[in-house]
């Protein structure tokens, strides 16, 4: 049984530190988007347009449900992905 429990913790340990590091990739692609929807958000401003554009939100969203493979279900796709795109308007203003 001792056995078993280190085992099972050392596969636990492995799979927490490989969340970590997709946490990591997560956050420096993050990054990387904010990065450009702010230059988005200049240019959108130098021509006079609209921050928010509900057309290309929905494009994008439907791009990436045709995308996924899962095991990520649609709806908690579309939950995180209308998070980001929200963040992203909120610091082009």
């Amino acid at each position: 049984m001792e056995k078993q429990t280190r085992s099972a913790s050392k596969k636990l340990e492995e799979k927490r530190r490989r969340i970590d590091l997709f946490d990591q990739n997560l956050l420096t692609l993050l990054n990387q988007r904010l990065r450009v929807a702010l230059e988005i958000g200049k240019i959108k401003k130098g021509i006079g347009r609209e921050i928010y554009a509900p057309g290309r939100e929905k494009k994008v969203l439907e791009k990436l449900k045709l995308r996924n493979r899962g095991p990520l279900k649609e709806q908690d796709l579309i939950k995180i992905f209308r998070t980001i795109m929200k963040v992203c308007r909120q610091s082009q203003t």
